[in-house]
């Protein structure tokens, strides 16, 4: 669990960095601004659970799901650049990168909260 929070959050920041390469100066570096605070986020919550696991965790859920939701409203943008629109740079296909990234790492800590309750539930019912 704890790995992916850290491996989500260099992804992120590596999409970042890649984004000031492959894009004009100003849309980079908005890009790269917004990944380092998403990225930036989902470390600290990884630093979190190294002490307080389920902190950490919920933590790094709700990062997830704020970059999950923004994501989405990126969602037309991408249709119109698979459907040939070529305008916008690699921004669409970066931003759905981060987007999936974030998709993961929420569904897989959602799972886990869920197994957490489930244990607890079973070791008090025996």
């Amino acid at each position: 669990m704890r790995f992916l929070l850290f491996l989500g959050a260099a992804m992120v920041l590596a999409l970042g960095f890649t984004a000031t390469r492959v894009l004009d100066h100003n849309r980079g570096f908005s890009f790269l601004l917004g990944a380092l605070q998403l990225g930036g986020g989902l470390a600290i919550s990884g630093l979190f659970s190294l002490r307080w696991k389920w902190h950490g965790l919920l933590a790094g859920g709700a990062v997830a799901l704020l970059g999950f939701a923004r994501g989405l409203g990126n969602l037309p943008s991408l249709l119109r650049y698979l459907g040939g629109d070529r305008s916008e740079d690699l921004r669409p296909l970066l931003e759905s990168t981060v987007t999936a990234v974030c998709l993961m790492v929420l569904v897989v800590i959602v799972r886990a909260l869920f197994e957490e309750r489930r244990r607890k539930l079973l070791e008090s019912a025996e």
